[in-house]
């Protein structure tokens, strides 16, 4: 029945001279997702709206569900055309639209209808009128409410005429690309993968960094996170996933360093190979799933430390969360069962015993310099031998 969908936005449209980029961006980005998905679709944008028409056979279920991904859209509407053959023929349409979508249901109703072309021969507010009469003679089982209707029916007088009047909510946010890109801190765990959906979600382009320490992770745990790109991708689009070998310098770390302060250490190196790859890769700032206090290692004193190398900002959109909130999204994004798989990253194979939870910033330094001998020497190794995967 449903051939075609307005998409609906919401703060795009408020973005004054601009808004055109912010549409042309949605545009491309529901059309890059729409590639995945069997059928032929024509995105375009017309009067201040978006549509999308359906050609050949396509899934309309699996459509949808590809549109909920695309930051940006509030609401997709299924929408039938009818052409213009003068009112009776629109009653018809109108009628028709009713009978097809809630055969013999009792509902009330509200006629929305909106002439943005001007030369058609009624109004909007006789429009209401005309049509809500020729619905209540045809269709007694339906009853009028202007003040809370059930079916808010729309009818959209335009080059083409457009009725509705089912919204099926979007993920809402703002188009990926729109506000730059930034590098995500990716583990095996829950807190990550939310945190580069919720910076998404902003418009900002991701990728991500993950360090992988063989033979202590297995290769398992590393796909384990491939797999988490590759759902974040969905939302995001293709994640450059930069995978580093960090074995040698957690290693040197462990041996050179004192035991309760190897969390915020290899953090702190962590964060310093990330930015490099950032920098790199044009990046305007680091995103990490860190939670106030939720470990050792976040704690405000612990956060204090670790950003004192970085020069970029450092962006953590889960940081006043408890944890069943973060849960509660890895669980609506389709994360959560796979965060949840029991393959250890490097940040939980190295943690000590007793790690601090204060740790001086001053006392770190001094400890870091007994790895002045290799370190620069292990870094400037793992970044170049990094291995670059595009998830998408």
């Amino acid at each position: 029945m449903f051939h075609s969908f307005l998409i609906k936005y919401g703060e795009i449209g408020i973005k004054g001279k601009n808004r055109y980029l912010f549409e042309d961006m949605l545009v491309s980005q529901i059309n890059y997702t729409l590639k995945s998905i069997d059928g032929e679709f024509h995105v375009y944008k017309q009067q201040g709206r978006i549509y999308v028409e359906c050609g050949g056979n396509f899934d309309f279920d699996e459509t949808v569900e590809a549109l909920q991904s695309v930051f940006g859209i509030v609401g997709i509407c299924p929408v039938v055309h009818a052409e213009d053959h003068g009112f009776d023929a629109l009653a018809q349409e109108v009628v028709s639209y009713l009978e097809k979508v809630y055969p013999g249901e009792s509902h009330t109703f509200k006629v929305n209808a909106r002439r943005a072309r001007k030369n058609y021969p009624m109004t909007s507010m006789e429009l209401n009128a005309s049509l809500g009469e020729k619905i209540l003679q045809s269709l007694p089982q339906m009853k009028v409410d202007v003040h809370h209707p059930e079916i808010m029916l729309n009818v959209e007088i335009r080059e083409k005429i457009y009725i509705y009047s089912k919204i099926i909510p979007g993920p809402g946010g703002m188009p990926v690309g729109t506000n730059g890109k930034a590098m995500l801190l990716l583990s095996g765990g829950i807190d990550s993968p939310v945190a580069g959906y919720m910076i998404a979600k902003r418009g900002v382009k991701i990728d991500a960094v993950y360090f992988h320490a063989p033979p202590y992770t297995s290769e398992r745990a590393k796909q384990k996170v491939v797999d988490l790109a590759k759902i974040v991708s969905r939302y995001t689009g293709p994640i450059h996933l930069h995978i580093v070998n960090f074995t040698d310098i957690q290693l040197y770390i462990y041996d050179q360093c004192p035991h309760e302060e190897l969390t915020i250490i290899m953090r702190r190196y962590m964060m310093r190979i990330a930015e490099h790859f950032a920098k790199e890769t044009g990046c305007l700032g680091l995103i990490t799933g860190e939670s106030i206090g939720q470990v050792a290692s976040q704690t405000l004193h612990s956060l204090a430390a670790t950003n004192e190398v970085c020069t970029l900002p450092v962006y953590r959109p889960v940081i006043g969360f408890d944890k069943q909130d973060i849960v509660d999204i890895s669980e609506k994004i389709g994360t959560y069962e796979t965060s949840i798989l029991p393959f250890e990253d490097c940040c939980t194979i190295f943690v000590a015993k007793h790690p601090v939870t204060k740790p001086n910033l001053n006392i770190i330094k001094r400890s870091e310099k007994h790895l002045e001998e290799k370190i620069d020497e292990l870094v400037k190794t793992a970044i170049e031998t990094t291995e670059v995967v595009v998830v998408e």
